[in-house]
């Protein structure tokens, strides 16, 4: 048993922060008012962050700050100045999502610690040391998995030195984290941005198995399953809930921190957990962890479901009885947030003010007494150090230009920041017309900033180099046209390789049999095709695509799984990034150019024409970009049709993944339908009822990219009719041979007979981006 269990608390606002150190939190993770995947948050300020760090680490409590969202190119000038600001304060991590962020982590900002944040859905053992090389010491793994699969990724991370975090507690997405577009395909509202609208909590018109609330599934609670997940040899216990307030979180953290506690000490669990439906919950599962994926998991209420819960446990059943129970709980509530209030008014962040006093005399040394005071808690004495400076040179008698209070205000006022609040600077003890030379003032700050920043040199500020943008042709084919490539899904459509001579992608499926080599194969038998592995590759599907990885090797693969990119790396084979992976800046190319010798990346489809604008490609790197494709909105590791058309099943197995293929829809009151789709070894997945189809950037932004791909793998259809295949393919050939000023009339003729063939169809990501 390891004693060292690290329990991490959420921190959405400042009480919520003080009440996760005050209940025992061991860390802290909270964001700024930019660049966190949690806006409906509070947040803080910079200062109030430095605040924090000062506290927490006072009661020797660490603090994470989450930067977990997908970067833009024109933010990397103002996350720079974030980065630079927070490589001075004494900050314990950064949570990022990013690829391009980890980049600019690791090469710039060294000292800054990086974890893996739970978007970048990590979920098998090939993925860690993709993040490790990246830069990150640790790593949320995915929700979804049980607890044999969390145990293999906690040990190869021991293997690669790198911590493991479980979510214990807390709301659960039914989407595989990092993999959500429930609204970013409509109005711009992406996960991958903060901007969650929490499609999967809305009410719905009544399904045909009688429930309007299909995708809304009950929070997660390991409460009782810590022992198992310390012998897996889990670092961290993670709670959810940065949009929580100050009395849910210490409810939770108390409660958790009692029950590691007593199971170190005594080996038993000797909470009962009955605290947790106390405060905000959708009632409790651990189906994930173990591995049960049935219908007990959805619960018909997306509010808080305590009072339920009090009235069932006390089996109130006439309109007196639960009206008591209601009264007592709402009494409850009301004795908790007030005896947490009072644990936590105490406790401030103020800066501690500071007061410098200069003195000397001609022929002495220049003095410098730095004196701070400290409040941490208003019950306490103020925490007052003094320490000295001198300078290695003397005063001399002034001439023109005396050192007086002017001088010394003007050089330093700016020690008065989000560390310190600069009270006096008190000249009195400084004898009049003296002397010293600037650079000696100069170099005294510098030792009293370094003093003040506890014995770390100031880091300068990070400005980052100029991007190189390299032309995608060569020197003899200036302005060539994008090339077209194919993907499907069918080994039928094989024979589509005789009309085209477009590179044909071949999806390869989520799941397999255990040991299955049918794929090996097939791609041996048609090297035309490219194979395309899924961005979800769990367990013995993991084992099975590594296998055909490594027994086909073909020359080029497209991954939008990590775990995939990084042996495709050490096996020597071209790589090209999904647009899973969600590329949206320049940074993230050159970490996979640099890092993993990457060779081209599918761009998000998730950014506008400005932001596809604006990246700068690197020196020999291909960029491609779906241009016709079904927009995925959520794929989940549970199943969807149980809560909407009903299944016989009572829960999801391997032999669901592997035959079931059904479709249906679900609509929101909103009147908006959205078709469920389960392929054949594939996850249940959610998919907008438009195609996205964008001939817009064929116009605007051939010189941009190398290829555009068309998907014809016809997911997502459910029963609506697909379109020919190979008029399509004609069309769209026909479209890239031409150029719009040349062949205004043509194109608008295309444009027309693809509407008619795909007559709801969007590019709305297009125009609103991120």
């Amino acid at each position: 048993m390891n004693p060292k269990i690290e329990l991490l608390a959420p921190g959405g606002d400042i009480d919520a922060i003080k009440a996760a150190i005050i209940a025992g939190a061991d860390a802290v993770y909270c964001g700024l008012d930019t660049f966190n995947a949690r806006n409906r948050a509070s947040n803080i300020s910079f200062d109030e962050l430095v605040g924090v760090i000062r506290l927490a680490h006072h009661y020797q409590c660490e603090i994470f700050l989450t930067l977990n969202i997908v970067i833009l190119e024109r933010e990397f000038k103002s996350i720079a100045k974030l980065l630079s600001k927070l490589a001075n304060t004494t900050l314990d991590g950064v949570i990022v999502q990013d690829i391009g962020l980890f980049y600019v982590l690791k090469k710039y900002f060294p000292t800054l610690d990086i974890h893996a944040s739970t978007q970048m859905t990590t979920h098998n053992v090939g993925q860690i040391p993709f993040l490790k090389k990246l830069g990150a010491s640790r790593v949320n793994l995915s929700r979804e998995l049980n607890l044999k699969e969390i145990t293999a990724m906690a040990e190869t991370g021991h293997r690669h030195n790198v911590l493991t975090e479980v979510f214990v507690h807390g709301s659960l997405c039914v989407a595989f984290s990092g993999l959500c577009y429930s609204t970013s395909a409509s109005v711009g509202n992406s996960g991958n941005r903060g901007r969650c609208s929490q499609a999967c909590r809305e009410e719905y018109e009544t399904t045909p198995s009688g429930n309007n609330f299909p995708l809304n599934i009950k929070d997660n609670s390991a409460f009782f399953d810590l022992p198992a997940l310390i012998e897996a040899g889990v670092h961290s216990f993670k709670v959810e809930g940065r949009i929580k307030g100050a009395s849910y979180v210490h409810t939770v953290i108390d409660s958790f921190r009692k029950q590691i506690d007593g199971f170190v000490k005594t080996g038993e669990l000797t909470e009962n957990g009955e605290r947790l439906y106390k405060v905000f919950n959708r009632d409790f599962s651990n189906a994930f962890l173990r591995g049960d994926l049935n219908q007990s998991m959805f619960i018909e209420n997306p509010r808080d479901n305590s009072k339920n819960h009090a009235i069932e446990a006390s089996n109130a059943i006439s309109v007196v009885q639960i009206h008591d129970v209601e009264q007592n709980l709402s009494q409850e509530k009301d004795q908790i947030t007030a005896s947490v209030f009072d644990k936590i008014r105490h406790l401030t962040i103020d800066k501690p003010s500071l007061t410098l006093a200069f003195s000397g005399d001609v022929g002495t040394a220049l003095t410098i007494t730095v004196t701070t005071e400290e409040i941490l808690s208003l019950r306490s004495k103020p925490i007052i150090k003094t320490f000295t400076v001198e300078s290695t040179e003397l005063l001399k008698l002034s001439g023109k230009a005396p050192l007086d209070q002017a001088a010394i205000d003007k050089r330093f006022k700016n020690l008065d920041s989000a560390a310190f609040n600069l009270v006096a600077i008190d000249t009195s003890g400084l004898a009049n017309n003296v002397s010293i030379p600037f650079s000696i003032l100069t170099l005294l700050k510098n030792e009293v900033r370094y003093l003040l920043n506890n014995g770390h040199k100031v880091l300068p500020e990070v400005i980052l180099p100029k991007l190189e943008d390299h032309p995608k042709s060569s020197p003899n084919k200036p302005n060539s046209r994008a090339n077209l490539s194919l993907l499907i899904c069918d080994e039928a459509d094989v024979g589509l390789a005789d009309i085209t001579d477009a590179d044909i992608y071949f999806k390869l499926p989520d799941a397999y049999k255990r040991g299955c080599t049918k794929y090996v194969g097939f791609l041996q038998d048609n090297p035309r095709l490219i194979p395309w592995f899924p961005p979800v590759l769990i367990g013995k599907d993991f084992d099975v695509a590594l296998n055909i990885l490594e027994q086909v090797k073909p020359k080029l693969i497209v991954t939008n799984n990590t775990g995939i990119a990084h042996r495709a790396y050490e096996l020597g084979i071209k790589w090209i990034a999904g647009p899973f992976l969600n590329t949206t800046n320049t940074y993230a190319l050159l970490a996979m150019q640099e890092e993993f010798n990457c060779s081209g990346a599918f761009i998000s489809n998730e950014i506008n024409r400005p932001q596809l604008k604006s990246l700068s490609r690197p020196k020999g790197f291909k960029l491609l970009y779906s241009i016709y494709h079904p927009i995925l909105l959520m794929a989940s590791r549970q199943c969807f049709f149980q809560q909407s058309v009903g299944c016989e099943k009572p829960r999801i197995d391997n032999g669901c993944m592997l035959s079931c293929d059904k479709s249906t829809s679900i609509t929101n009151l909103k009147g908006d339908s959205f078709a469920i789709d389960k392929q054949k070894a594939g996850y249940p997945s959610i998919y907008n009822k438009d195609q996205f189809l964008n001939t817009e950037v064929i116009d605007d932004l051939s010189d941009l990219f190398d290829d555009f791909m068309i998907d014809l793998t016809n997911i997502g259809a459910g029963d609506k009719q697909s379109p020919d295949k190979v008029e399509l393919i004609a069309l769209f050939e026909q479209y890239l041979e031409l150029t719009s000023a040349v062949n205004k009339d043509t194109i608008t003729q295309i444009n027309q007979t693809l509407n008619a063939m795909v007559p709801e169809s969007t590019n709305v990501q297009y125009h609103n981006g991120l």
